[in-house]
């Protein structure tokens, strides 16, 4: 059974991305749910919706489906700006996308100008031994190296407040030694990034998580500048860095159909 005859009356138009063009490009059979979709653009007036048909149906956040919708954003981005659209964007028709690219237009028209040229690149920096860093809080810190001092020497039974107060202080001191991190970190990058955003922290461990809006022409020196915070981190902290992706942290577009 050739895509053809898979189509149904049920089928629609699933959406990635919104690009500066309105001239007619086939991306391959990409298309996200495993069917061999084409993933092609539909066009008005100098701009296009890069869509895929697909059942009109919730798309489960699955990782496959995620990475799918990611591909297929990294492989139109290769050639041109792209601008994401949310997760799961689906239309009933290209009649309904047209309308879209219709009414916003001019809002699409200057988002493409803001991002042309412009890449995202993430960075995450995390301590690679816990044990290490708690040390040197309570070393750094004489009221806690106290408190330490007390609960151990304290009978047992009698320390809960005071264990209950040390661990308050813990997180607060080691909340401060983030920030002081991160924030060395960020120096370094900030002045070579349009946009930054600075994303959850998930566990103890993790100092900065982080994506970087940058122009195409400083990628290698934004390369360079981790390359040497990665050298001056003496061994204590390890450097995750992800990119060019999709520019999902700065522009994700998001859509009601009436």
């Amino acid at each position: 059974m050739d895509i053809k005859e898979r189509m149904t009356m049920e089928d629609g138009n699933y959406l990635y991305c919104i690009i500066g063009t309105d001239e007619a490009r086939n991306f391959g059979t990409i298309g996200i749910g495993g069917r061999g979709d084409i993933v092609s653009t539909i066009g008005y007036e100098g701009v296009s919706c890069v869509a895929s048909r697909s059942p009109v149906a919730d798309y489960a956040v699955s990782r496959e489906n995620l990475l799918t919708h990611q591909k297929v954003i990294e492989e139109v981005m290769k050639d041109h700006t792209v601008l994401p659209v949310r997760f799961s964007t689906i239309a009933k028709s290209p009649e309904d996308i047209r309308g879209l690219l219709r009414k916003r237009h001019t809002e699409f028209i200057g988002l493409l100008k803001d991002m042309d040229n412009k890449i995202e690149l993430g960075l995450k920096a995390v301590w690679k031994d816990m044990g290490t860093v708690f040390r040197d809080i309570a070393e750094r810190h004489d009221e806690i190296k106290r408190l330490k001092e007390r609960i151990g020497s304290g009978p047992k039974g009698k320390t809960y407040l005071d264990s209950i107060t040390l661990g308050k202080m813990v997180e607060s001191a080691l909340q401060g030694k983030k920030e002081a991190a991160a924030e060395l970190i960020l120096f370094g990058l900030r002045d070579i990034s349009f946009d930054i955003r600075v994303n959850k922290l998930h566990g103890d461990s993790m100092i900065l998580n982080a994506a970087f809006l940058v122009d195409r022409v400083n990628a290698k020196e934004f390369d360079v500048r981790v390359q040497n915070l990665d050298r001056k981190k003496n061994g204590d902290m390890a450097l995750r860095y992800v990119g060019p992706v999709p520019p999902f942290n700065f522009v994700n577009i998001a859509v009601e159909w009436n």
